[in-house]
């Protein structure tokens, strides 16, 4: 293996610019970073590494825009990340992301990558069809009561939500509330700040 001295430092920067690269697309770019905060705070809950998970979270669908297809995403982009040097876990976790690539998810990391990932394009979706267009707004009890419509962000697998929840061993609702909570953090970033301040 000519290739194994290549050892890639998990780097957001590095991570942020292969993204970009790759996705003009404004709401996948926002749909990436959404993901990122989710996940960089259950890094902070696992007490594992918040840059790595920080990387999954932003990296997981790079490949996307260019390659959707099933037979494509997230393989291609898998090659691509095993030629630019990223270390075999991040990679893995973004392969098991994809229910159909049959990769069993074992680590924390690969766990919280599919249990984020399609609630945090749900919590966005939400906050979206709120008056201020905030996350302020958005509650776990309202997230809950619009996965029961399902005319609702009709793309979004409530299945894989449910089963994400599960896998982590967490509560749907606590792990609902958390995702918010961590998505709030960068709410300027996904234009989901609101136009005004919320009251309280």
């Amino acid at each position: 293996m000519e290739n194994m001295p290549i050892k890639h430092e998990v780097n957001r920067q590095q991570a942020w610019g292969l993204l970009c690269e790759y996705t003009q697309s404004e709401s996948l770019r926002k749909h990436a970073l959404a993901v990122e905060a989710c996940m960089r705070a259950y890094a902070r809950k696992f007490r594992e590494d918040e840059e790595k998970f920080s990387v999954t979270g932003l990296l997981h669908d790079f490949d996307y825009e260019k390659y959707p297809s099933a037979q494509e995403h997230p393989f291609v982009g898998n090659k691509i990340l095993g030629e630019r040097g990223y270390p075999e876990d991040i990679r893995r976790a973004i392969l098991a992301h994809a229910d159909y690539a049959q990769v069993k998810r074992e680590s924390n990391l690969e766990k919280a990558l599919f249990a984020c990932d399609e609630l945090a394009g749900f919590i966005t979706a939400t906050a979206l069809v709120k008056p201020g267009k905030s996350l302020a707004e958005v509650e776990a009890k309202s997230v809950r009561k619009k996965m029961k419509d399902k005319a609702f962000a009709r793309s979004v697998s409530r299945e894989d939500i449910v089963q994400g929840a599960a896998e982590l061993g967490i509560d749907l609702e606590e792990h609902i509330a958390f995702c918010i909570e961590a998505m709030k953090a960068v709410a300027p970033a996904l234009g989901l700040a609101g136009s005004a301040p919320a009251a309280g």
